[in-house]
């Protein structure tokens, strides 16, 4: 039989480089109930669509090769519900698929081709960080020329799957991603638990280092947190759908769901007529857009505020609604940071606004004021002024203050539709008694009553349509109708749904 020899020996290679780290590793994987890299990618993409680039990669020192195939990352092609996305999941049995310079040419390749050829790009992060002793040395550390190696200019969607634990280049890439999900029990930091101990000199507890609830609660870095590697992936595949394949085209359409938009007349029972009561705004947000699509991102961050990609008539809508169940719905730094974001990421991926407000103004104090208050309310305002694509307010029951505009109100939104409910003024009357005439309703009922009637004059949703600030005053329940038929008006038909993307290098964290 002809190549004879060199067909045994491509089957050799291939066993070899597809059996990974070893049937042990994967064996102790499956016990644990963690996917391995392979498993990650053949749960993520279409069956049979992975189009895989390096599987007979190693480690480029010659007394590694044998114990690194793939070099400890996988890389290539495959499609997601038919779509074609690139794909780097990272082989933690290889060596801790530890960062060299073989596998970052893998990546490097992969990155260029997803962004030359408009395709999402998927990171599936576990890694240990850079390979030593590779690295070792200015001849490791300092050599290349790699100046675009992390530049985000947004030209596709960048996901990123914290499952392990994540250092060097899977940390990087969550930093880097629109959209992270991390599997609960991974951590991910700068450096690893190991290393941070020895720096610091004292123990270090991994989930306080970089576990979930760090990263949802506090930095606001991951967008949600699961419980399996398998709803992670779950989270990766319906966060795509929203999204177009680039920057140049508008965002898929599908079907509408049967029943969507039936119990919109629900929504005057779930809205208190007080302005002082507290309700969840998710349950009017279920009532207005398509059945079970509202995907809520970052929902332990920011609270008082649902930033969440949704669907109106089975169009791709971003919302950024106030959540009174949480401080009132007033708007906190974190609130800022989480809307800022999720700005940049509508505006980059031509995914039409709807903003929907609530809120007493900011949330003021010494605490906010630390936290850098004035500037994230001014970067809100600088995005919402970059805005390209479609922005519509609509002003539920109150909007007060300067968070007024950042609401979309005073000409920052192409349309501002008011419930008869609303209400719109500098801030609340009842706070304005007291601090324009000194009054509190203990001291004088009678003159307190009289000063808050005034306060309260001009303040209705036909005194703001009267003025023209409000373009429609509707009932609560036409808002499903009223929002398709203004998004049908303002869609960017002169440049095929395709925004200008002002903010296509606005940083991903900070």
């Amino acid at each position: 039989m002809m190549f004879e020899a060199a067909i045994n020996q491509h089957q050799e290679r291939l066993l070899k480089a597809l059996a990974m780290g070893g049937a042990e590793k994967l064996q102790e994987r499956a016990q644990q109930g963690v996917l391995n890299a392979r498993e990650r990618i053949d749960r993520l993409v279409d069956d049979q669509s992975f189009h895989e680039m390096g599987l007979f990669a190693t480690s480029i020192r010659p007394e590694m090769r044998e114990r690194s195939p793939g070099d400890g990352k996988l890389a290539g092609f495959g499609r997601i519900g038919g779509r074609d996305v690139a794909v780097v999941s990272n082989d933690f049995t290889v060596m801790g698929a530890s960062s060299s310079t073989v596998n970052s040419a893998k990546i490097g390749h992969v990155k260029r081709i997803a962004t030359q050829r408009g395709l999402p790009m998927v990171f599936l992060g576990e890694s240990t960080g850079a390979r030593m002793p590779d690295v070792m040395g200015a001849a490791g550390v300092g050599s290349g020329d790699r100046p675009t190696q992390y530049r985000r200019m947004r030209e596709t969607p960048w996901v990123s799957a914290v499952l392990g634990h994540c250092y060097g280049s899977s940390s990087w890439y969550a930093a880097l991603a629109d959209f992270v999900v991390m599997r609960k029990g991974a951590i991910t930091a700068v450096s690893s638990v190991k290393l941070t101990s020895r720096a610091i000199n004292e123990a270090v507890d991994p989930e306080a280092l970089g576990g979930w609830k760090l990263h949802t609660e506090v930095t606001g870095m991951v967008d949600l947190a699961v419980d399996t590697d398998e709803q992670a992936l779950e989270a990766v595949q319906k966060f795509l759908s929203y999204l177009p394949s680039h920057h140049n085209e508008a965002p898929p359409v599908h079907p509408v769901p049967e029943g969507s938009g039936e119990q919109g007349q629900r929504i005057l029972d779930i809205l208190p007529q007080s302005r002082t009561q507290v309700y969840d705004v998710r349950k009017i947000l279920a009532l207005i857009y398509d059945k079970d699509s509202v995907f809520e991102l970052k929902p332990r961050f920011g609270r008082s505020i649902v930033t969440a990609l949704a669907r109106l008539n089975g169009r791709s809508v971003g919302i950024v609604a106030s959540n009174p169940i949480y401080k009132g719905g007033a708007i906190d730094p974190q609130s800022c940071e989480k809307v800022v974001s999720f700005l940049v990421l509508c505006d980059s991926f031509n995914i039409p606004l709807v903003f929907m407000a609530d809120q007493p103004g900011f949330l003021i104090g010494v605490e906010g004021e630390r936290q850098g208050a004035i500037g994230r309310v001014m970067n809100w305002m600088n995005a919402m002024s970059l805005v390209s694509v479609p922005k519509i307010s609509v002003v539920m029951r109150k909007t007060y203050g300067q968070a007024v505009l950042n609401m979309g109100g005073g000409g920052n939104a192409d349309e501002v539709i008011n419930w008869f409910t609303a209400e719109v003024n500098f801030m609340d009357p009842r706070s304005a008694v007291s601090i324009v005439h000194g009054v509190e309703p203990q001291d004088d009922p009678e003159r307190y009553a009289q000063l808050l009637d005034e306060m309260t004059k001009g303040t209705t949703a036909y005194d703001a349509a009267a003025v023209y600030a409000a373009h429609s005053v509707i009932h609560p329940a036409q808002t499903r109708a009223h929002l398709i038929r203004s998004l049908e008006v303002h869609q960017l038909r002169l440049s095929g749904g395709v925004g200008e993307h002002l903010m296509r290098t606005w940083p991903t964290s900070y």
